[in-house]
């Protein structure tokens, strides 16, 4: 019982401080760390060995599945370039430049070991930078770029991570092997995770019930990465390629409450596996820094900062040269327009690492050379761009004149015409019904609304003060009709009785209206 108590007590604590994170207006993974960090030196707290075989397995499928779930892969195709270029071009640069810095820092640190704590620091975390991109409105298609990039970006260094621990179990893999294996893991790996989506949207698609599907979506996640791994191919590719394709088929596949609900399901999921590697790591510090006692304070100071530096620096010395130098290179390059250099800045700005670093980092072997001080290395790295990027990427944002204005009438244009498009096929579609023997009567009835709606999100994408204020009347005319029926059937509950399954199926109904009002009229 007490682990069940410790983990609940420690999940209570990650929702005080979200709740403190809210109120001062930073990012969740910032206040997240700086609890990690205190709950290491409460007195009595146990020591904690997390099994490394449990850490990528148990944490990375879900998050990934989650992050890959919600990507705008149209979007993802038209970027490709620059997103490649990031999550492939960058996580390698940063993962060789970090442990040449290492190497050079701690000189008798093995190459391998370097090159795993430069892999386990590579990839920037889509969690971190979401928290900031939420609060403020930026270009289309730098949010598609830092999404693209947080998909993939993991895949690739892990791949290297995977590389490097292997090359120091065995002692060495030349380098055109690794090359070819590299591909072949990759390759293979997309093509488990092709397969296992595939079985998995083919049950989905013949089980028509909430609860199992959204159910089947997260075994799907660990069963992809289980089998690719056991097959010796990359799990992480594997999950991302099924996390892509469930993305791409719910509308095809899933049910509309399904796709509905499945939503706050993995919010929940990503927030619990969050919180508890960050929690996790934290009751492991102290006893990570007991067994550091052959540096010194100073010394394991100064290396934190080196390595926090050169992991800031490293991605700006990728990023602005890899913006441009194509384009001046190649001949087939040219026609592509480079992106503004304010873009090029916040997409360097924005490199908060956080809990795929973390879980790669506990995954670490208990024999694997330097593993204390790797460890720690990481832990301070992500703590030192959670908390100076992190705190700062709004404000750099907003200097940079990125930040676009809310539309002045609360909707953006963009948004009402692609509503105003689906209301007036709608309205078509009764329409041709009006004449129709058996549904004619029917169809004319709803005519009438269907219209009215049309013609109101078109007078919205004109714009104007009136539209706005006539959008605010329905909303709240809307929703007061709502309160009142739910007043209306809890009074007839409470004279004449109702079951309480009947109740609750009114009151979804009624939560569902009020949420489309909400997000469609808000």
């Amino acid at each position: 019982m007490l682990i069940v108590e410790t983990l609940l007590i420690l999940m209570g604590f990650c929702v005080v401080l979200a709740v403190l994170a809210r109120l001062a207006g930073i990012p969740y993974a910032v206040a997240l760390i700086l609890g990690g960090i205190a709950i290491a030196f409460i007195p009595g707290l146990p020591r904690v060995r997390l099994d490394p075989e449990i850490a990528l397995a148990f944490f990375l499928p879900p998050l990934l599945v989650s992050s890959a779930f919600r990507t705008d892969w149209t979007a993802f195709r038209r970027n490709i370039r620059t997103i490649l270029l990031l999550a492939v071009g960058c996580v390698v640069f940063t993962a060789f430049a970090i442990g040449a810095v290492a190497r050079m820092m701690i000189p008798d640190m093995p190459w391998a070991a370097a090159i795993a704590l430069g892999a386990i620091l590579a990839p920037p975390d889509a969690v971190a930078a979401s928290a900031v991109l939420k609060r403020v409105r930026l270009p289309r298609t730098l949010v598609t770029v830092l999404e693209g990039e947080s998909l993939i970006n993991d895949a690739s260094s892990l791949v290297i991570y995977r590389f490097a621990v292997a090359a120091m179990a065995v002692g060495s893999i030349a380098p055109a092997e690794a090359v070819g294996t590299f591909f072949l893991v990759g390759v293979g790996g997309i093509a488990v995770g092709y397969a296992m989506a595939w079985l998995a949207l083919w049950i989905i698609a013949r089980l028509n019930e909430t609860l199992l599907e959204t159910t089947l979506t997260f075994l799907g996640a660990f069963a992809t990465y289980f089998v690719a791994e056991a097959l010796h191919l990359s799990g992480v590719l594997a999950v991302v390629t099924a996390g892509i394709m469930f993305g791409q088929a719910q509308h095809r596949v899933f049910s509309a409450r399904t796709r509905l609900e499945s939503v706050f399901v993995w919010e929940f999921i990503e927030f619990v596996m969050t919180s508890l590697i960050f929690i996790l790591i934290g009751l492991q510090l102290r006893g990570i820094l007991d067994r550091l006692d052959e540096y010194s304070g100073w010394s394991l100071l100064g290396l934190a900062v080196t390595i926090s530096l050169a992991l800031i620096a490293s991605r700006f010395l990728w990023i602005l040269p890899a913006m441009w130098l194509p384009r001046r290179i190649h001949s087939l390059a040219r026609h592509i327009e480079p992106p503004p250099l304010t873009h090029t800045i916040a997409l360097s700005w924005a490199g908060m690492r956080g809990v795929v670093s973390l879980a790669a980092a506990l995954a670490l072997p208990f024999d694997f050379p330097q593993r204390d001080i790797i460890i720690f290395l990481s832990f301070c790295a992500i703590l030192a761009t959670l908390v100076a990027q992190g705190t700062t990427l709004e404000w750099v944002i907003k200097r940079l004149g990125l930040a676009m204005p809310q539309h002045p009438h609360g909707i953006d244009p963009e948004e009402a015409k692609a509503r105003l498009i689906g209301a007036q096929a709608a309205r078509d579609a009764i329409q041709a019904r009006a004449d129709d023997v058996l549904y004619g009567p029917i169809a004319r009835d709803l005519l009438g609304d269907f219209k009215d709606r049309a013609a109101h999100l078109e007078r919205i994408s004109k714009g104007g003060g009136a539209a706005a204020a006539e959008r605010a009347a329905r909303r709240a005319l809307r929703l007061e009709a709502l309160d009142a029926a739910r007043a209306a059937i809890r009074e007839y509950r409470h004279r004449q009785g109702l079951p309480e399954e009947l109740l609750v199926r009114l009151g979804h109904e009624f939560d569902y209206e009020e949420s489309r009002l909400r997000q469609a009229l808000g």
